[in-house]
Order: structure tokens, then C-alpha cells, then sequence
């Protein structure tokens, strides 16, 4: 099974726009195109699919991806409006893998740039997870982890701890992928039910400055998208540049 993840588009209605380094709408539809030729079997896209936070900007969205031959879900980041994105396609909190599941985590705080699940989603999901024991692979939109920039660990996951404690629990966790940082990231995570990958993710738009303390764009690096191949509950993972 081929997976692959996409992330923080930052789309507006107006495909002209333009970013901080580059014309979001051409980048995504560039990446979109590289991903078909990928052959995935499912697109996980991990949020902030708007920068304007428009109605036209999830159509925009929604056009390209359903050019894509396969099945792609959505979950939203701090820049997007949940309600239009849920009109312009579904918003699911788990979708069935050949392998196992894929569990959507909602990790935005409306109007902050942070992340948190809070006790009622951690709750949710100490119940999906113990639902059922397949493999599972949780997406969410802001790090659960530190990524070595500074200003962008002060806004990943408040309740980062809260979740390892929930996750730790169980041993059929495999894999954390996230967006919000704009760059290409891999750890491992120690709990006690064992370790769990954690991987981040170029943007399909602008790219941060990997270990910067303040906020800085990467005007050397590319576009780009996370593929993870799954054969018998083993995976295989890169990043592609566009």
C-alpha cells in the first residue's frame, strides 16, 4: 500500500495570490501532479489546505485533489474553517487501511496558531484506539513533538504530554505524521507500550528554516510531499521535492 501525506497548502480563491516565496496555487497543482504519478493508493492531506480561509479556496482544493486516482481525506490546521471544509468534503476521524486504520486528529484551537486536543478528543481517542486493535497510523495537523525551531515548538501541541500518555497505552500505534512545521522531520518516540515514528512533512507552499529560533523561510528548498510504503507492517518512508 502506497500512503502518501500532504500538507499546509495555505490556498486562497485567488490562484494568482502569492505567499512569501511563491504562488501557492501553482506549487500545489505542481506537487498534485507529481503525487498522480506516484500511483497512491490513499492522500492524506494533514491541514492549513487555506491561507484566506475562503469557500473558493476548498474548492480550489478540491478540484485538484480529486484529479488524483484514489481516495484522499482531510483533517484541518490552524488556518482553516472547519465548516467549509466539511461542506467541501467530508471530514472523517478514521478511515479503513488494508493494513489497519488511519485516525484524522482535529488539533486546532480556533483563532491561535498553537495546537491542542483537550480532554474530551484525548478522550475520544484513548476510545478508538482501544476500539479496536489493528495497526493505526494517527495524522494531525500541529507536532506532537519538538522540531528544534524554537518559535515553532512554542506553537505545536500544548498537550503533547497528554497525548504520549494516551498513544503509550497502546502497542498498535505505529506511526505519528504531522504538517504545521513546513519541513521534512523524523524521530522516534519512546512509550510504554513501545516506540512510535514520527514523521513531519514539506509544505505544498512555503518551506521554515529547519532549527531557526524565530520565524524564517527556507528560500533554498522546494515543494514538497511525504510517501510511505507499507508492505506486511513495514514501511518504507522518503520525501519527494517538486
Amino acid at each position: 500500500m502506497r500512503l502518501i501525506q500532504l500538507t499546509d497548502a495555505h490556498l486562497h480563491a485567488d490562484i494568482h495570490a502569492r505567499s512569501r516565496s511563491g504562488i501557492p496555487w501553482r506549487q500545489f497543482t505542481a506537487v498534485i501532479e507529481a503525487v498522480a504519478a506516484e500511483q497512491p493508493d490513499i492522500v492524506v492531506v494533514s491541514g492549513d489546505i487555506s491561507q484566506d480561509e475562503s469557500e473558493g479556496s476548498y474548492a480550489r482544493a478540491v478540484e485538484a485533489l480529486n484529479e488524483l486516482r484514489c481516495p484522499w481525506f482531510w483533517l484541518p490546521g490552524n488556518h482553516d474553517d472547519v465548516e467549509l471544509m466539511a461542506d467541501a468534503h467530508p471530514l472523517l476521524n478514521e478511515v479503513d487501511i488494508d493494513i489497519g486504520r488511519i485516525v484524522l486528529l482535529n488539533t486546532q484551537v480556533p483563532g491561535k496558531p498553537h495546537g491542542k486536543l483537550g480532554s474530551d478528543r484525548l478522550e475520544a481517542l484513548a476510545n478508538t484506539l482501544a476500539a479496536d486493535e489493528r495497526p493505526v497510523i494517527v495524522v494531525m495537523h500541529h507536532p506532537p513533538v519538538d522540531v528544534g525551531a524554537a518559535w515553532m515548538d512554542a506553537i505545536g501541541l500544548e498537550d503533547r504530554e497528554a497525548f504520549w500518555e494516551v498513544v503509550g497505552t497502546f502497542a498498535h500505534v505505529n506511526m505519528v505524521l504531522f504538517g504545521h512545521a513546513h519541513q521534512a522531520f523524523a524521530t522516534t518516540y519512546p512509550t510504554a507500550a513501545g516506540t512510535v515514528e514520527v514523521y513531519g512533512c514539506p509544505a505544498t507552499s512555503d518551506q521554515f528554516m529547519p532549527g531557526a529560533p524565530t520565524f524564517s523561510v527556507d528560500q533554498a528548498s522546494r515543494p514538497g510531499y511525504r510517501v510511505i510504503d507499507i508492505q506486511a507492517g513495514e514501511w518504507l518512508t522518503w520525501i519527494e521535492r517538486v
